[in-house]
């Protein structure tokens, strides 16, 4: 479900649920606990969370957001979890794009501190919409933080999902690398990190995160909007049950 390794200071989390890297209660799990681990661990100074070749993340795992209200429950409540353990880092976490990161990818993704992402067709976006999904304020004003309002308000109705050179352009991400050097590129950028003076670092960081941490401390609407109108309404399931239908034919 997790692979890791650590080179020098860099700890790197590669997520390795095949064949797709669906975000299933288990794995966002297992993602926090990794993370909260390694945030403690006085030999890692900083993180590179990476995908499978071709696909970083689908997602949260249609299944699950289909399955009984109990279950919907749990895996959006794991998901915030795993949002607030990364928008209060103490350390700087690197993404490795590795391909296609759509939906629950890209926002794990766009919550760490650079994101690299390979070269080439891979698609990446938060589409949510397009499969009958609420993003929610707080997912919309990170994404906003990152491509500005005006293409935020464009891009998020629609669930637009960018390629590699549109997302550079558009500010998703902050740099591409060839497929098969992103992970190495990423491990690069972090030891470059880790080279800078420490407290001046330190320091800084925590003021261009600033805003991010106070969106997610004092979320304008609270995670109970956003299951009983967003996550868990009929309409979403619906959706959903159409998604997985179509996948089976």
């Amino acid at each position: 479900m997790l692979e890791l390794r650590q080179v020098d200071r860099v700890c790197e989390i590669r997520l390795a649920r095949a064949p797709v890297n669906a975000l299933d209660r288990a794995l966002i799990e297992a993602l926090d606990a990794a993370l909260e681990r390694q945030f403690a661990a006085p030999e890692c100074g900083a993180i590179v969370l990476a995908g499978a070749p071709g696909i970083f993340s689908a997602g949260l795992d249609v299944r699950e957001v289909t399955g009984e209200r109990p279950v919907v429950e749990s895996l959006v409540r794991g998901f915030w979890r795993l949002q607030e353990r990364l928008v209060r880092s103490p350390k700087p976490v690197v993404a490795a794009i590795t391909g296609h990161c759509p939906a629950g990818g890209m926002v794990i993704a766009m919550l760490c501190d650079h994101r690299i992402m390979a070269q080439g067709e891979f698609r990446i976006g938060l589409n949510e919409v397009q499969v009958g999904l609420y993003p929610g304020d707080t997912v919309y004003r990170a994404f906003e933080r990152l491509v500005g309002a005006a293409r935020a308000a464009s891009m998020l109705p629609r669930g637009l999902m960018l390629d590699s050179a549109a997302a550079l352009a558009a500010g998703l991400v902050d740099e591409l690398a060839p497929a098969e050097a992103v992970i190495e590129r990423a491990h690069a950028h972090a030891r470059e990190l880790l080279r800078l003076p420490e407290q001046a670092y330190a320091r800084t960081r925590a003021l261009t995160r600033g805003d991010l941490v106070a969106l997610y401390a004092a979320p304008r609407e609270s995670l109970d909007t956003l299951l009983a109108d967003g996550w868990a309404s009929e309409e979403t399931r619906a959706a959903m049950r159409q998604l997985l239908a179509a996948r089976a034919t």
